[in-house]
């Protein structure tokens, strides 16, 4: 082979040392891109030559090294073109060569030309692309149920875009508190509920309505939770006004119900301050469904509890505590009733012993109740729920944000000092035919135009 220039190797070395960079940011494997670019070169490669050639690149990442060339073996008869040639064209080019022997030719990638660049830089970025967006989705599809913190990033039709930092996430409008109102910048909690894996990239769906969300927070705030000494057992919720969690511990020597309220109530009260106002009820969970029936109806005073064949329980409440037992519009005995698993009925004690026979007979009657989720939520409940009149698709909403939000950081990078991934790949390779001034600066333009007007869709 030829001996590479010093210019040569400069071209190369920056190269790699430009990649390295890209591939550090965005946490994706360096040999990934590198196969890439050799993929992405030999089909240069192969477009220059116009016939069938065995192309191979070579990079060496330590010494920062390319070397492009074809492989042939010299044979007497060619059957197969791109892998063999002939004795007598092989000779024309070096003399001395005999059948069986290897002729290896160095190609010039300065001679490559302007669209076969164009072509490897596109290559090597959408695969880059494609790289990042799979890390991403794999690394938060594994993160389901968990805390994030990110930044209000832009609000549409009452769905907020928030960037996490790796990529957006989506807070659609029922997965807010409604009391609560965001501004751009702002910083903003939730829970990772669901992760798609859409043609334009991964699709990260928030929550701050969730039971999972109000665990989650407890865990932040309550190191008991956090090391397992304490459990939490079930977490219902009406967002934004009324929550009921259930802990329960091991160990003796632990008082759950205190571990969670804190030092004059300042751990679940920096949990009361993030929900906006929240009320939030902590309950010790207990197996003896009398005791924790009373516990969650607390401080209203239960006078008698009765189990009603697996699905039901009839409960008797002090008649001054019935209204605060069923709570505002039958908030209070919903919870409870998600809490428990059950239907509850609920009588003043006045008014359940004047009942007829026939009347207590149809109240202890036994009927099924809603089905409800490990977090104690109902399939379907009759909680309202407050929703835009116009029904709102996700995955349309999510994509346009992005899709704006992209076109903004495309706009910001203009008048930044530090260049985008995309940018530093691209000049990299660029950088192969810097002997041609006006075609690297036709490529660019090229690529500038292709960019801008594909920002948001390859996101």
């Amino acid at each position: 082979m030829k001996k590479k220039s010093r210019n040569e190797a400069l071209k190369a070395s920056d190269i790699v040392n430009s990649i390295s960079v890209v591939t550090k940011e965005k946490s994706i494997s360096m040999d990934l891109v590198l196969d890439t670019m050799k993929d992405a070169l030999a089909t240069a490669a192969k477009r220059y030559l116009g016939k069938p050639a065995n192309v191979e690149v070579k990079i060496d990442k330590d010494k920062g090294t390319i070397e492009v060339f074809t492989r042939q073996t010299v044979v007497d008869f060619v059957e197969d073109p791109e892998f063999e040639i002939g004795l007598e064209e092989a000779r024309n080019i070096d003399s001395v060569l005999e059948i069986g022997d290897e002729l290896i030719q160095d190609l010039d990638v300065d001679l490559f030309g302007r669209t076969a660049i164009q072509t490897a830089k596109q290559v090597i970025v959408q695969r880059v692309r494609e790289a990042e967006r799979e890390k991403v989705y794999a690394d938060y599809s594994e993160r389901l149920g968990e805390l994030v913190t990110g930044t209000v990033q832009q609000i549409e039709r009452g769905n907020i875009l928030v960037n996490l930092g790796r990529t957006e996430a989506l807070l659609p409008y029922r997965e807010q508190i409604r009391k609560e109102h965001y501004r751009q910048g702002e910083n903003i909690r939730a829970c990772i509920v669901e992760v798609k894996n859409n043609i334009k990239g991964p699709q990260v769906i928030i929550s701050r309505t969730s039971p999972e969300f109000l665990a989650r927070l407890f865990e932040l705030e309550v190191p008991e939770i956090y090391d397992k000494t304490v459990r939490i057992i079930k977490v219902v919720r009406d967002p934004g006004h009324r929550s009921k969690i259930a802990v329960t511990t091991n160990d003796s020597r632990v008082d759950p119900v205190g571990a969670c309220v804190g030092m004059r109530g300042n751990r679940v009260q920096a949990i009361v301050r993030e929900l906006s106002n929240e009320r939030i009820d902590i309950i010790s969970w207990t197996e003896e469904i009398s005791l924790l029936v009373r516990r969650v109806f607390a401080p209203a005073e239960v006078k008698r509890v009765i189990p009603v064949g697996d699905h039901k329980i009839v409960v008797v409440i002090r008649e001054e505590d019935l209204a605060q037992a069923i709570g505002r519009e039958g908030q209070n005995i919903r919870l409870a009733s998600k809490m428990l698993d059950r239907e509850i009925d609920v009588f003043g004690d006045q008014e359940f012993a004047s009942l007829t026979e026939e009347q207590k007979e149809e109240a202890l009657s036994e009927t099924p109740s809603a089905p409800v989720d490990q977090m104690g939520e109902e399939v379907e409940t009759d909680l309202p729920i407050n929703e835009p009149d116009e029904e709102v698709t996700y995955d349309e909403a999510y994509d346009d944000m992005r899709e704006e939000a992209r076109g903004e950081r495309f706009e910001q990078n203009d008048n930044e000092e530090n260049p985008t991934q995309d940018t530093i790949i691209e000049g990299a390779v660029s950088s192969l035919s810097e002997s041609d001034e006006d075609a690297d600066s036709a490529i660019d333009e090229a690529s500038e135009n292709k960019e801008g007007n594909e920002a948001g869709s390859s996101l």
